[in-house]
């Protein structure tokens, strides 16, 4: 019975880790990443598509990204969607591809961003915590109905503390290895 429980936290926790993980790879840190243009849609043919799906993304240096749609057509928007995002960068068009350089960031740059990293970490720490006192909530409810014995739900409760520890330290490395990133000079 609690093992269930067990495997149901552990996916709530991952899920948490992965939306974490997701949202800190989209943040610029003056090294190219195709990852900077998960949130980006173009208009293809009336449909807001994400543009790797409707271009080929690569990652010839480490500042510049090469962006090559596969019908022509697409350039212009593909350009005018990076434009209108929020990542600041300007794009290149040479008739073929867009050449979208990364322009290294300033030290006051870098420490806004390394506080943003910050919270966002934090509120995965968050939502970790939420989801342990949801099971705790839980077994704690089992045992007063009877369901487990009151040993079985202090093994229960000790259970859900490590995973969620297991998963707070995911977090604390994701965010180190973030702010590391963004702190460091790049050449």
């Amino acid at each position: 019975m609690l093992e269930s429980l067990y495997k149901e936290c552990k996916a709530k926790m991952d899920k948490s880790v992965e939306v974490i993980r997701h949202e800190l790879a989209s943040i610029r840190t003056g090294r190219a990443s195709t990852a900077l243009l998960d949130g980006i849609k173009v208009d293809y043919y009336g449909n807001p598509t994400p543009l790797n799906q409707v271009a080929n993304i690569t990652v010839p240096e480490a500042r510049l990204l090469v962006i090559q749609p596969w019908e022509k057509n697409m350039l212009p928007v593909i350009e005018k969607a990076i434009l209108a995002s929020s990542l600041g960068l300007t794009p290149a068009n040479d008739g073929q591809v867009i050449r979208l350089p990364i322009p290294p960031m300033s030290d006051e740059r870098r420490k806004d961003l390394s506080r943003v990293v910050s919270k966002i970490a934090e509120d995965g720490r968050i939502s970790i915590r939420n989801v342990r006192r949801e099971f705790n909530d839980h077994i704690k409810k089992m045992e007063k109905d009877g369901d487990i014995s009151k040993d079985n739900a202090a093994d229960g409760l000790d259970e859900i503390q490590k995973i969620t520890d297991e998963h707070i330290a995911k977090i604390d490395e994701i965010f180190e290895l973030k702010e590391k990133e963004i702190l460091e000079d790049h050449i």
